[in-house]
C-alpha cells in the first residue's frame, strides 16, 4: 500500500535542483505526484506530494533529508492520499495598489467563516501607467453551505474599498 508524503523544499537556486529531487524520489522507490515550484529572491522553494510504497517509505525519507549535504532544506510530512473536497469551489482574484494587510484581511474573511483556502498565489508587479507596486492574487476556496454569501461579498466589497483593490470572488463553470 502506498504512503503519501508532502514535502517542503529550499535551496539556492542554481541548475539541477529539481533533477537532484527527481532522482532521488525515483531511486528510492517514490512517485512524484503533484507540485508547486517557484524561484523566489534567489531561492528555490517548492512543495510537492510524492506516493511511496510502505516497504521503501523510511529509504526515501532518509534520502530527502540527506540531502541537506547538497543544500538542500527538506521537510517531509506524512499525508493523506488526497483532500478531494465535497464543499463548493470558488475562485478569487484581488487586484489593486501593493499595500501591507492585503493578504491578511482577505484571509480573515475567509477564516471567520470556516472557509479553507485550497490555493492561493500571488505576485507584486508594476503598474503599467504609473510604475507604482501592484498586487496581485488569484486562489480557490472552499466554501461551506451554511455560509452566506452575500454577507460575504458584503464584507469582500468592504475590504475592497478601505484598500483601494478590486476582489472578484466567483465559482468556476460546471465542468
Amino acid at each position: 500500500m502506498n504512503q503519501y508524503l508532502v514535502l517542503t523544499v529550499i535551496s539556492d537556486d542554481r541548475p539541477g535542483v529539481v533533477q537532484k529531487l527527481a532522482q532521488t524520489i525515483s531511486a528510492h522507490g517514490g512517485n512524484w505526484q503533484e507540485s508547486r515550484m517557484s524561484h523566489l529572491a534567489g531561492k528555490f522553494a517548492g512543495i510537492l506530494q510524492v506516493a511511496v510504497a510502505e516497504e521503501h517509505h523510511a529509504e526515501l525519507r532518509s534520502a530527502l533529508l540527506a540531502l541537506a549535504g547538497d543544500g538542500f532544506q527538506v521537510v517531509v510530512e506524512n499525508a493523506n492520499q488526497g483532500s478531494d473536497s465535497s464543499l463548493p469551489a470558488y475562485h478569487f482574484s484581488v487586484v489593486g495598489p501593493d499595500r501591507t494587510g492585503i493578504v491578511a484581511e482577505i484571509s480573515n474573511a475567509f477564516a471567520e467563516r470556516h472557509i479553507s483556502v485550497d490555493e492561493l498565489e500571488t505576485d507584486c508587479s508594476s503598474m503599467p501607467w504609473s510604475g507604482e507596486p501592484m498586487f496581485e492574487a488569484t486562489g480557490i476556496i472552499h466554501v461551506p453551505a451554511q455560509v452566506d454569501l452575500d454577507n460575504l461579498h458584503d464584507q469582500l466589497d468592504v475590504i475592497a474599498d478601505e484598500l483601494a483593490v478590486d476582489i472578484r470572488l466567483e465559482q468556476p463553470p460546471a465542468s
